[in-house]
């Protein structure tokens, strides 16, 4: 079994943003025995059929997910600050959870880009992993203005939606913000009894690809 399971890669799909081809990504796995992969494309999951079709191919697990933009109301189309979330299905029920919530960004919440709320989301957990996402995330932001107390009760929150299937993520990528919140996600985790998952946000296969 793979030691360490990459669960918030982007793709090509993640436009603008993502330089991981599904086909090198596969290759890259088969190459280095790695067993079981995610794909977290922003938005979007258009990669999800060619990705599920290559790892099959190969014997690899494709983990089906998307890093989704959540706003406050995703029927208000106006200007608001999108959160970051990975979700990610862990099984068929999941799947399909996210298959929905992803048609309801891009039909109902598109506004720039396409969004949930967190009203919508509560209504689709059945089957669906979640992670607090990047710097880019709620709790992640509010840590960094120093709103520890609101940043947990968002956490509890969200326990509350996913019981044990919610998970505080931490990056550390060398970028000072993230080792400013670091010690303070473990402080949370331990303080709500949320477990931990390490992340790498991927957005390309090799070091010099950068």
């Amino acid at each position: 079994m793979t030691d360490f399971v990459h669960l918030h890669l982007h793709t090509e799909y993640s436009l603008l943003d993502g330089a991981v081809k599904v086909d090198e990504l596969v290759r890259h796995c088969k190459e280095n025995n790695i067993d079981a992969v995610a794909v977290t494309d922003h938005g979007n999951m258009y990669a999800s059929l060619k990705f599920a079709e290559k790892c099959k191919k190969n014997k690899i697990k494709a983990i089906i997910g998307c890093e989704f933009y959540v706003v406050d109301d995703y029927h208000e189309h106006i200007d608001q600050r999108a959160d970051h979330l990975i979700l990610l299905a862990k099984n068929k029920a999941g799947y399909v959870n996210l298959v929905q919530l992803d048609s309801l960004a891009f039909v109902d919440g598109y506004y720039y880009r396409p969004r949930i709320d967190y009203t919508v989301l509560k209504e689709h957990t059945n089957g669906v992993i979640c992670l607090s996402a990047c710097l880019a995330g709620r709790i992640p932001r509010l840590l960094m203005t120093g709103e520890y107390e609101k940043a947990k009760e968002f956490a509890l929150d969200m326990k509350a939606a996913f019981g044990e299937d919610f998970y505080i993520e931490i990056q550390d990528h060398g970028i000072p913000e993230q080792k400013q919140i670091l010690p303070l996600l473990v402080r949370l985790a331990r303080e709500t009894e949320i477990g931990l998952v390490a992340t790498n946000d991927v957005h390309y296969l090799h070091k010099e690809d950068w």
